[in-house]
């Protein structure tokens, strides 16, 4: 189903709704009892980011991003991210044709719309940085030549805590392009059950069929931007991350860019629930996946344990709400 553009409001948002609920079905029979780790990732997926997900090995992070590239009926590409990943290898490569005399481009994975990078952070920064053009502008510039990529265009890392061996930790230019960064966690008692009766005979992946095409995935995009947030509203995210910025606790603060992705992934957040406005409620359930991970604890923080989600958190509970004048 394809969603027309220049449609009425409410229409088109009870049709991102329909499409966005048939895309979680279809992750969620994959992934047993994580709806809200299921909605963030479609909550980043409208508001045209990228996304980080981080946890220990075996909890299903390369699962959750396979279920949702197959969910979707797009162009999708997988790079495994090893230390001698070379650059070239994410971004394509210049090669010399015998017949035409000539060099041509092969375009490499990046050039696809759904990218999932399997452990980012097994490369070489050298290697990671080669993300950050197409993560943020949408193109890729190899030997002077920028290449556009199309539409929509989502990168899914994945990795594992940076005190697992052989691991480089991510730079703040690189985490500060990702939008969100989620955790999914060990299953529930119940949900590993599930999971043993329904994965143990054959992959839950064999099962899931593309239910949206990538144009869905565009108009419904186009619909996420179309949501309202008042000037008060605005006023409160800008506040909220002017805090971290000021924190004592904190060595960096998140970046503007991060106010536009708390910005965006907060209409997206609501336009899943069918709603054209955004609320308090809606930043403050994403304040802390879309800017925890670009905030760098001092030392001090460190050694007393304190996390930038701990710090966020306690940010979030004093910040007063907006206010009607």
């Amino acid at each position: 189903m394809v969603v027309e553009t220049g449609r009425d409001p409410a229409s088109a948002l009870d049709d991102l709704v329909a499409v966005a609920g048939r895309i979680a079905a279809a992750v969620e029979s994959v992934i047993d009892g994580k709806a809200n780790a299921v909605r963030l990732t479609l909550t980043v997926l409208l508001a045209e980011g990228h996304l980080l997900i981080e946890d220990v090995p075996g909890v299903g992070k390369t699962m959750l991003a396979k279920a949702l590239a197959r969910s979707i009926d797009c162009s999708v590409k997988r790079i495994q991210f090893t230390p001698d990943l070379l650059p070239s290898d994410v971004t394509g490569v210049s090669a010399f044709n015998q017949e035409r005399r000539e060099f041509e481009f092969k375009p490499g994975p990046v050039f696809a719309n759904i990218v999932v990078g399997d452990e980012i952070n097994r490369a070489s920064p050298k290697t990671q940085s080669a993300l950050l053009e197409s993560m943020e502008e949408g193109q890729v510039t190899v030997d002077g030549t920028t290449f556009p990529l199309e539409s929509p265009f989502m990168v899914i890392a994945t990795q594992n805590p940076v005190e697992m061996e052989g691991t480089y930790p991510l730079p703040e230019a690189q985490r500060d392009r990702f939008t969100a960064r989620i955790s999914i966690g060990y299953p529930t008692a119940a949900a590993e059950l599930e999971m043993i009766e329904t994965h143990g005979t054959a992959s839950p992946l064999d099962d899931v069929k593309p239910v949206a095409h990538a144009s869905d995935i565009r108009d419904l995009a186009a619909a996420v931007r179309g949501v309202m947030v008042s000037d008060l509203l605005k006023q409160y995210v800008i506040s909220l991350v002017n805090a971290t910025r000021s924190n004592e606790e904190l060595r960096l603060g998140a970046s503007p860019r991060a106010t536009l992705h708390l910005l965006r992934a907060s209409r997206a957040w609501a336009a899943l629930d069918g709603r054209d406005y955004v609320i308090p409620d809606d930043v403050q359930a994403l304040a802390v996946p879309v800017l925890a991970h670009r905030l760098l604890p001092t030392p001090e923080a460190l050694v007393a344990g304190q996390l930038p989600e701990q710090v966020l958190a306690g940010i979030v509970a004093r910040l007063p709400l907006p206010a009607r004048r």
